[in-house]
């Protein structure tokens, strides 16, 4: 029997239990038999409401989601790193001025931070939006905050998966001579901390056309977002058409976040926030009238979430 998303989609339409039965087993077999509880009946509404609409479902994930596969978030306590004597904190080193000044040292910790992500592995969550995309296809989106690639491990398409912040596992030129986007190569890992770039890496760490300097393909505080590199127009008209946005795990503490969030909800989107704690997204859930706030991880949430959309329409 085919099992193509637009297959499993029109056979959702006459039969949502065998739906929902083909992406429960999928979900099983990506997470080992895991188990979640029924979503709660205010959420179960709300997801009702997307499934039944013609509009997609867009996930927006943030640090939370990677959390659970043992990559400490951006801004947490070990996201600090030594420069001499000085410790940095990830907002002073994510910068294209930090880059200019001490490339080498910037470099160094990108491949630390991505040697962490090569590292980790993708969780029930992950598996989850996988299963649920290969069941209702262009019905579903996700536009991740997370740089790890984890989404794309899984096996979610890059079509559907917007990297709005760019990909550590790659890397481009600086000088931005046209040349496209490159993998860093896999000489570099794996990356302890205590290494640092020297004249060997550096070797390696240049664009393929113009044999100038490579940067890491990631988005700086002090650059802004674009189509051509984060999909930030995509972003924003994915947001204002969505009949669902679910927030995972992050605390809407960058702009194209929180201007997605706004725009679906000035759109009329439904919108659910899931998250370990209260944050601006979960505070913005709770004051609409089609909202909801459901406290606790990424795995604990959307795997059942998942498998309630993928019913199918009605």
């Amino acid at each position: 029997m085919c099992q193509a998303p637009r297959c499993l989609w029109l056979r959702a339409r006459s039969d949502p239990s065998a739906a929902r039965a083909v992406l429960e087993r999928r979900i099983h077999r990506s997470t080992r038999g895991l188990s979640w509880p029924a979503v709660d009946p205010r959420l179960a509404e709300l997801l009702d409401e997307a499934r039944a609409s013609e509009a997609p479902t867009v996930f927006l994930t943030g640090a939370g989601i990677s959390a659970e596969s043992g990559i400490p978030t951006f801004r947490g306590p070990e996201g600090y790193w030594q420069v001499g004597s000085r410790n940095y904190q990830p907002e002073e080193l994510a910068t294209h001025a930090a880059f200019e000044q001490i490339p080498d040292e910037i470099w160094s910790w990108y491949l630390y931070r991505r040697a962490v992500c090569v590292a980790a592995e993708p969780n029930a969550a992950h598996h989850a939006l996988v299963a649920l995309e290969r069941a209702v296809g262009d019905r579903m989106l996700i536009a991740t905050q997370n740089v790890d690639g984890l989404h794309l491990r899984a096996g979610s398409s890059l079509a559907r998966t917007y990297q709005i912040h760019g990909n550590i596992d790659f890397m481009r030129c600086a000088d931005e001579c046209g040349a496209p986007i490159g993998r860093v190569p896999e000489a570099l890992a794996p990356w302890p901390k205590e290494r640092r770039v020297g004249d060997a890496e550096r070797k390696l760490l240049v664009c393929e056309r113009c044999g100038g300097r490579a940067r890491p393909h990631v988005l700086w505080f002090d650059e802004t977002y674009d189509e051509e590199r984060y999909r930030f127009e995509s972003s924003l008209e994915a947001a204002s058409r969505a009949a669902l946005l679910v927030i995972v795990g992050t605390s809407g503490a960058t702009n194209l976040p929180n201007m997605m969030a706004r725009l679906a909800a000035r759109s009329g989107a439904a919108i659910v926030a899931l998250n370990a704690d209260p944050s601006p997204f979960t505070a913005l859930a709770e004051s609409l009238p089609r909202g909801h706030f459901a406290r606790g991880s990424a795995t604990d949430h959307l795997p059942a979430i998942a498998a309630h959309l993928a019913r199918g329409p009605g």
